[in-house]
């Protein structure tokens, strides 16, 4: 349908230039706001009536005559009506429709996917601080940042994943004081402990953990460091090192779980230590955007849309956070990543102003609007009807890998990208590990699963070979049911990439539920295992279609499609 879609298409092109010469652009189809309406819909006659200076209504029908006069519309179009003002809706004839099913069985994999390019694009995102275990917000962000390199992916681009961490300052200290104090014998509670709301120290219980383990001068190794404990207990240094590759390696197991992994750990201290820092103070001061005030120096950032001037470098000579950033955004853009993402959570919509004012100020050729930026809430988890808040591996949230054990990998991957990211979630752990149709992971995969059991029959009892379906006699696919589950098919190339323009992996789960629910209404409607050899092969064709595409998005998620369940 995808090949029959594009001949209908430009011989709406050569349609629309004839009437208005340079109007060929205008060619585009969507889909009726009702299905009963129509297959395909276009308003190009609303578009051109005015330059036309014609009633839109009428001109839709004149559009319509030339239409049925096109050898493509003729070949693959049952009827077209006009709607309303002007609106023109297409019926397509099945056969048309049915094309779809062997566009999906000969590309397979491929389905949906475009030509590779050489566009290239970062994402950024977990970049968690090694100063704890992952929690779900970082599970909704390592599920979103995923799932959108899946996207581009599958559109051509050449995608790189990146994790950026803070392996210094003020917080790798309070991780290292909380590990000496554990390695001292004490534990929160004790006079010695640091207390109250705002107390320096870390109160979880792998913090005895890693004060144990380096007590016990254990190796630890993570994808980006290693590094041997001396078991020094007065050794500070030694001990932030030994609990940043312990918390790293836990990190990696988590994502390990999750099925993400990176192309690349990028340091902040890298950012200091290599100049990039004081490089960038400087390209802001030579190009005239900094000034100074109250002992601070200050970047212009007003001149580039920000409520007001931000501060750079403070009065005790520190520079202030988003600082590192501009220069880290900076490298991005100097290793040739002409697009950059970034997943955060939403208390970063702060920073999106200054270091987008500050990568312009530097004048080093950065477009205006770079990078992009996903921002996504926190997320709640209910267990048994009640919010659980607190885990002893962590000490004051829910972790990642807690989810994971309570559930599984697909059901938090599904389930953390089943809205949009910057809507609040509630993750209902009794839901996650129900096995019905409430479920929605299940309920997709379950769809999967019932094809590959029907064709699993057919092979057993025929010997039959889902290659050769790809030469199946479609005519007899004819319901409505069928019409309707080949609809579905054929939107899933253009819901990939609308879903990847958007940054928007909640698409792919809400058309997934959709395929399911279309699949599941056909196989109540029509038995596929028939007695008729051709009507059975066609059948089967389309479901063996169906799975395919069920298997493709799920991928895009980063979700399992299970052949039994």
């Amino acid at each position: 349908m995808l090949s029959v879609k594009i001949e209908l298409l430009e011989a709406l092109a050569l349609v629309l230039e004839k009437m208005l010469p340079g109007a060929a652009g205008k060619a585009a189809f969507e889909s009726p706001k009702q299905a009963a309406l129509g297959d395909l819909a276009s308003t190009a006659a609303m578009q051109l009536a005015k330059p036309l200076k014609q009633n839109p209504r009428q001109l839709a029908e004149n559009l319509r005559t030339e239409l049925l006069l096109m050898s493509a519309f003729a070949r693959w179009v049952d009827a077209i009506d006009i709607a309303g003002p002007g609106f023109i809706n297409i019926r397509l004839k099945p056969a048309a429709k049915q094309q779809i099913v062997q566009e999906v069985l000969s590309q397979a994999q491929q389905f949906g996917s475009q030509a590779a390019t050489e566009n290239r694009l970062l994402v950024e995102f977990v970049s968690a601080n090694p100063t704890g275990p992952l929690h779900v917000g970082h599970g909704r962000q390592a599920a979103l940042g995923d799932a959108i390199c899946n996207l581009y992916q599958t559109q051509g681009w050449q995608v790189y994943r990146e994790f950026y961490y803070n392996d210094a300052g003020v917080q790798i200290r309070t991780l290292a004081n909380s590990t000496q104090l554990r390695a001292q014998g004490f534990k929160p509670g004790d006079p010695q402990w640091p207390s109250g709301e705002n107390a320096a120290a870390y109160n979880g219980d792998y913090i005895a953990d890693i004060a144990a383990d380096f007590l016990a001068r254990k190796t630890v190794k993570s994808d980006d460091r290693e590094f041997t404990a001396g078991g020094d207990v007065n050794d500070l240094d030694g001990m932030a090192e030994f609990a940043v590759a312990y918390l790293r390696h836990e990190q990696d197991l988590d994502l390990t779980a999750f099925a993400v992994k990176f192309d690349n750990y990028y340091l902040e201290s890298s950012l200091y230590t290599s100049g990039r820092v004081d490089d960038t103070v400087k390209r802001l001061q030579a190009a005239g955007k900094t000034y100074e005030k109250d002992g601070a120096l200050w970047l212009k950032s007003t001149d580039y849309g920000d409520d007001k001037d931000r501060v750079m470098r403070k009065g005790d000579g520190s520079y202030t956070y988003f600082v590192p950033d501009v220069a880290y955004h900076i490298s991005k853009w100097e290793r040739g990543f002409e697009k950059v993402v970034n997943i955060q959570g939403t208390d970063h919509h702060g920073t999106i102003a200054r270091v987008r004012a500050g990568l312009q100020a530097a004048n080093v050729g950065i477009p205006a609007g770079y990078p992009d930026y996903v921002l996504h809430t926190m997320v709640r988890v209910v267990h048994g009807g009640e919010e659980v808040k607190i885990s002893k591996r962590a000490g004051s949230y829910v972790t990642l890998r807690d989810l994971i054990e309570w559930t599984s990998k697909d059901a938090v991957r599904f389930f953390l990208l089943s809205r949009k990211p910057d809507t609040e979630y509630t993750f209902d752990v009794d839901l996650a590990v129900a096995k019905n149709n409430d479920n929605p992971v299940y309920y997709v995969q379950y769809a999967h699963a019932r094809i590959c059991s029907v064709l699993a029959a057919w092979r057993d009892k025929d010997g039959g070979d889902v290659a050769s379906l790809a030469l199946a006699d479609l005519t007899p696919l004819q319901s409505p049911q069928a019409q309707s589950l080949m609809l579905q098919l054929a939107r899933y190339p253009e819901m990939l990439t609308s879903a990847a323009q958007d940054f928007a992996p909640h698409d792919v789960t809400f058309y997934l539920r959709e395929l399911a629910a279309s699949y599941h209404s056909y196989y109540d409607a029509e038995r596929i295992l028939v007695d008729d050899l051709t009507v059975k092969r066609a059948r089967l064709a389309l479901v063996a279609a169906t799975a395919q595409v069920l298997h493709n998005g799920l991928a895009v998620l980063g979700v399992s499609a299970p052949e039994k369940m």
